[in-house]
């Protein structure tokens, strides 16, 4: 039975990773829980590794072994588990878009050591949810199974004999003498930073040859690995790709194959045709949420909470820390007779009283936890002319619907719009979803754009939430011309000067933002005020309702403490 494209595509990737698992470092698998997930992950069986599964949640001492308590505490000698990490193995992490920043360096620290796989299961359902970058930047490979129907996705049949084969030949494989070059190219006009992307998508480009039988790396293969690894880490397309044609084929492509004999392609690679290729394995979709998803993982997380603060009743667990119980301080049992299990053995001879176990004052543990404010999102929104009736509306459309979202968590809302002279608080802080979808649907746009008043409003407005223990984040949507100044008078380079002067203000307060610009051209200055206020900057030229909206729930995410 012949397998579609997309199920072809799956196919060739898992047989890629099963002759190279540790060197490619692994597979970042974006889908939902489902059938067609099953299909890919019973695939998994043909790695050449025991397969260990983690969860988002797992401890160090789970890593990399910790001690036994209960064999340490009978046996009086320190008795230590093994963890994940001792031995060689497809580490298969299940909800991997819930991985918190610890786990995400440690598990990145464990594949810079080429001896074990990762395969990322991201379930994440909405933009922002992705892969921590981390990980991203050390797995190859990267398969998107939400757009596979279930009739596509036939079990996977990998061929084991050509998977021996391919192992044991792929690294004597000649390779083209420019194609790491092309490769870094390519990898340059797509925003890729990594150095560890060109040198996957070498490495890949071996493997493929000598799955499909080459005697050397030719440009085909060369071009499916920059597919496979490259198209997911793009940030931006090259301008100019959709202006050129396409390139010439080669006189001599052919040459060489009508006898049946496998050569090596040893001519040029054009950065063209792979950056064409890169365009069309992924849909454009699937760019604009990753690279939602990034913007998310840049302001700490996705989580949309509020500021971390430590405690000692509730909230997320943390490591415990020596201490004796009191009031408001729990004594942590468990963390107390971890450290107190080594030194039994010793205690044991030289107490004056036969005890089971021996606790001393300095082995008494305190329970931790982290716990979050409340958050309150202040929307800023342009309703000058500049802004234009269409993008005014998408702008109210976008924040209509990031207000279902922020009511579902218990968020505050506060509600700015500037226009004319000057910046209207239309609604303070609150709950309520009703009241703020009513004073939104009845905000007028045209006049000037007093941006560095709205910017004063929102920390006025921030600094007030903050007394009250809220986490205040801000939304600014603009198209960046200002052109007003704080006492009402036209003039832009008076109006630019003051909304600067109001920046450093917002950042220096060290409160969190982002600036999404509705300009039909992205903006320079919009995006150096982005810089001089700390935030996120979002160029979304003609983008609807669910796009802003989008962006702005991932951006949104504040900055972690602690």
């Amino acid at each position: 039975m012949a397998l579609s494209a997309p199920w072809a595509r799956v196919r060739l990737a898992l047989m890629a990773l099963a002759v190279d698992p540790a060197g490619l470092g692994g597979l970042w698998l974006r889908a939902r829980s489902g059938p067609v997930r099953d299909t890919v992950s019973a695939a998994l069986g043909a790695l050449p590794l025991p397969v260990r599964r983690l969860h988002p949640s797992l401890g160090d001492e789970a890593l990399f072994g910790g001690l036994d308590l209960t064999a340490t505490l009978a046996e009086g000698r320190q008795v230590r588990t093994e963890g994940l990490l001792a031995r060689p193995s497809v580490l298969v992490l299940a909800m991997a878009e819930r991985c918190p920043a610890g786990l995400a360096a440690r598990l990145a620290q464990a594949l810079d050591d080429p001896k074990h796989c990762l395969v990322a299961l991201d379930e994440g359902a909405d933009a922002e949810e992705a892969l921590p970058g981390a990980l991203a930047d050390r797995l190859a490979l990267f398969l998107p199974l939400d757009d596979i129907a279930l009739a596509e996705a036939v079990p996977l049949a990998l061929d084991m004999d050509q998977i021996a084969t391919a192992r044991a030949q792929f690294l004597r494989l000649r390779v083209p003498p420019r194609a790491a070059v092309t490769l870094a190219g390519v990898a340059a006009s797509l925003g890729i930073g990594s150095l560890r992307a060109p040198l996957l998508a070498l490495r890949l480009a071996r493997v493929i040859a000598a799955l499909r039988g080459h005697a050397g790396v030719r440009r085909e293969d060369v071009t499916t690995a920059a597919e496979l690894v490259f198209a997911h880490r793009a940030t931006r397309w090259p301008q100019t790709a959709e202006d050129q044609p396409p390139p010439p084929a080669p006189e001599a492509e052919n040459e060489g194959e009508s006898d049946g004999e496998s050569r090596p392609d040893s001519g040029e690679i054009p950065e063209e045709l792979v950056l064409e290729a890169v365009r069309a394995a992924l849909p454009e979709a699937l760019l604009d949420r990753l690279a939602i998803a990034r913007a998310a993982r840049a302001t700490g997380g996705a989580t949309g909470s509020g500021e971390a603060r430590p405690g000692h009743s509730h909230g997320r667990p943390l490591s415990a820390r020596p201490g004796r119980p009191s009031a408001g301080l729990r004594l942590d049992l468990i963390a107390t007779l971890r450290a107190a299990a080594p030194w039994q053995g010793m205690r044991r001879k030289t107490a004056l009283q036969d005890r089971l176990v021996h606790i001393r004052p300095s082995d008494l543990r305190i329970r931790r936890y982290q716990e979050r404010n409340e958050r309150v999102l202040i929307f800023a929104v342009d309703a000058s002319g500049s802004a234009a009736l269409a993008r005014l509306a998408e702008a109210k459309g976008a924040v209509e619907l990031l207000l279902a979202r922020a009511y579902a968590r218990r968020d505050h809302v506060a509600l700015i719009a500037f226009r004319g002279a000057g910046a209207e608080l239309i609604l303070p802080p609150t709950r309520s979803l009703v009241q703020t979808k009513r004073r939104l649907a009845g905000l007028p746009g045209g006049g000037g754009t007093p941006l560095a008043a709205a910017l004063q409003m929102a920390q006025d407005t921030a600094v007030r939430a903050r007394a009250k223990g809220l986490t205040p984040v801000l939304a600014l949507l603009t198209d960046g011309r200002a052109n007003v100044a704080l006492d009402g008078t036209p003039g832009r380079a008076r109006a630019e000067a003051e909304a600067e002067v109001a920046a450093k203000a917002w950042r220096r307060a060290g409160f969190a933002g982002v600036v999404i610009d509705t300009a039909n051209r992205p903006q320079d200055g919009l995006r150096q005020l982005s810089v001089t206020l700390g935030a996120t900057y979002l160029p979304l030229p003609r983008a609807t309702a669910e796009r802003l909206s989008s962006a702005l729930e991932a951006a949104l995410a504040p900055m972690q403490a602690g």
